[in-house]
């Protein structure tokens, strides 16, 4: 075998290395890309649960849309419920209508950090009264977490009280 012969296969052998290895990459990536859409998409519906379950004022169903333990950090204080019964027995739906209070709604989401099964949400939100006149607008951090398959609000760093 001459050099010429020698030197074209080791080419053509680092050519088919580098082409799997491209597919094999662009193979990870697009899975990547897949899990992080998922966990998107499940971490939104989520928060829509959330203030589903919120606006209705239904303590059930708010406390369903959460993983626990569930931290909210606010006002300067940090609060800790262990379980979906103990926040339940929330009292914002006895205190927020004293403020005028009558619904939320989502400004903006704005996803910044995302993995399979954590997703961190950048919100803005408004409070309106029973006019839907806005009250107060806030922003706050929310961590969105799968657990048991579950999607859930884990954990909310608020500008609101």
């Amino acid at each position: 075998m001459n050099h010429f012969s020698s030197t074209s296969n080791r080419y053509a052998q680092q050519i088919c290395v580098f082409v799997v290895l491209s597919v094999l990459s662009i193979s990870a990536v697009a899975q990547i890309a897949a899990e992080e859409e998922e966990a998107i998409a499940g971490a939104m519906a989520a928060m829509d649960s959330f203030m589903l379950g919120f606006n209705a004022r239904d303590p059930e169903a708010w406390a369903a849309s959460l993983n626990y333990p569930h931290v909210r950090f606010a006002s300067g204080t940090v609060t800790v419920w262990e379980s979906a019964e103990e926040f339940a027995q929330t009292r914002a739906f006895e205190t927020l209508p004293s403020s005028g209070w009558d619904h939320s709604h989502w400004l903006t989401r704005d996803v910044v950090l995302v993995s399979s099964a954590k997703v961190h949400i950048a919100t803005v939100f408004q409070r309106f009264n029973s006019d839907n006149e806005v009250l107060f607008t806030y922003e706050s951090l929310y961590i969105v977490t799968k657990v048991d398959g579950h999607w859930g609000t884990q954990a909310r760093s608020s500008l609101a009280p």
